[in-house]
């Protein structure tokens, strides 16, 4: 059959025949013509082969590349989220991975070259048509690649973000502001000595410094960019100040930093926390959102996190759950005054989680 391996593609070939996923999703469909960020995508999918038009070769697609993916993915230093294989070939997934290596491009030529920001839009487009299928507590990319976590951030940060906008009665028309505003947060880490921000051990004070320099670098690389409006500017550069006043890089109060920015936080914030890293394990959505709450009093804005908190933790009575001593169950019962701890209904027994203190919600199964 006509395939040529992945490293041999070139830009402007033709692809005769849908290109599944190892975990069986299509990932680019018959037709379609290679663009040279599209060779990256495959690569991203550990695709080895591909059908196109006028190659000569010999199919060697089985079965037996799905077990070989996750080998190839552990020694490339990536953590494979079993929890979500069967939820994977979702279009969802599909765009969420495209987006992904259209921002991590993005991103590595930020400092050298102005941003491709009509491209990173029409994806971003693509991306939000799928939004009814996200969930900000079910989400998960399907594998996450150490050295990726600030792109798998700046994505979920770009999702999140346009659902907080629109539960909190934003206009439409601050919707998808709010996403670039996400997508855009962490532009500036382009500029900060990489080794720092994958450093597993405590920084020191002037290695502090200069990674809280990325809200001003962000800043300063988005000012000229076109196709996005001051609030995505602002928010790069505020998206750690306080409403208290203790944040940085300006120190400012609450009525000082940009709406944008306020949303960002609480985005950032949770996802930071729930993303798993070589060095830090993911944490609990659960306990993430209960910090957020503390938070609320004099950190971040009060009716943002309030808003996200219900919103994300109403589910309807059923969902499958995992709790932090290992056990499964379901979601019977959700507290309105305590949304973070519902009761759940395990091996038989009812379990209210506000009595219950030691225990927690680790995970949604589904």
């Amino acid at each position: 059959m006509p395939n040529i391996s992945v490293g041999e593609i070139k830009a402007g070939s033709k692809i005769i025949k849908d290109v599944i996923t190892p975990l069986g999703g299509v990932l680019f469909g018959k037709g379609k013509i290679i663009l040279p960020r599209d060779i990256e995508i495959l690569q991203a999918f550990l695709i080895g082969q591909v059908e196109v038009e006028g190659a000569q070769g010999e199919d060697k697609t089985t079965e037996s590349a799905k077990p070989a993916v996750k080998q190839q993915a552990a020694k490339a230093g990536a953590l494979i989220n079993e929890s979500v294989l069967a939820k994977s070939n979702s279009p969802l997934h599909d765009e969420y991975e495209k987006m992904l290596v259209l921002i991590k491009q993005s991103y590595r030529a930020a400092a050298a070259a102005s941003l491709p920001i009509f491209e990173l839009r029409s994806q971003l487009d693509l991306l939000i048509t799928h939004l009814k299928d996200y969930h900000v507590l079910k989400f998960a990319p399907r594998v996450l690649f150490d050295q990726e976590y600030n792109y798998h951030n700046a994505v979920l940060s770009a999702l999140t973000s346009y659902r907080i906008a629109q539960w909190c009665g934003y206009p439409q028309k601050d919707w998808m502001q709010a996403a670039f505003a996400g997508l855009l947060h962490d532009v500036g880490n382009t500029k900060v000595d990489e080794a720092l921000l994958q450093k597993p051990t405590p920084l020191s004070a002037p290695e502090i410094d200069e990674v809280r320099r990325h809200t001003t670098y962000g800043y300063q690389l988005l000012r000229n960019v076109t196709a996005i409006n001051e609030g995505v500017r602002l928010a790069a550069l505020q998206h750690h100040e306080k409403i208290d006043g203790s944040g940085y890089p300006l120190r400012l109060d609450g009525s000082q930093i940009h709406f944008y920015a306020k949303i960002v936080a609480v985005a950032d914030i949770f996802h930071a926390m729930t993303l798993g890293k070589a060095y830090r394990k993911a944490q609990s959505p659960y306990l993430v959102l209960e910090q957020l709450q503390k938070e609320s009093f004099g950190k971040l804005d009060p009716v943002i996190v309030q808003t996200f908190i219900q919103k994300t933790t109403d589910l309807y009575n059923g969902t499958r759950i995992r709790l932090s001593d290992g056990r499964h169950g379901e979601i019977i019962f959700t507290d309105r005054n305590n949304p973070t701890r519902p009761m759940v209904q395990v091996e038989g027994n009812i379990v209210n989680l506000i009595n219950e203190r030691e225990l927690h919600i680790q995970e949604i199964i589904a």
